[in-house]
């Protein structure tokens, strides 16, 4: 089991407290795009996905974001699998 997927899994097991750099790792992984305009929020977008996720530049980062972010890679990965 690669580092990503560890993390990804204590990610799924408890999304509360989750580090900002840990969420941008696993998002950039699943193949997101960063995009910074300024301020404390950070968006990612995806080129399979219609969804934008905005993620404030917090520590921790809210769990109501990496639930959020959480769907998007099962979606994602449900894409993938139906191929």
């Amino acid at each position: 089991m690669s580092q990503i997927e560890k993390l990804l899994k204590a990610i799924k097991r408890n999304p509360r407290g989750v580090p900002w750099e840990d969420i941008d790792r696993v998002l950039k992984y699943y193949g997101f795009d960063c995009r910074h305009q300024g301020g404390s929020h950070y968006n990612y977008y995806h080129p399979e996905l219609v969804e934008i996720l905005t993620i404030p530049r917090r520590r921790p980062v809210k769990a109501v974001y990496v639930k959020k972010a959480l769907e998007l890679i099962g979606k994602l990965e449900e894409g993938k699998s139906d191929a």
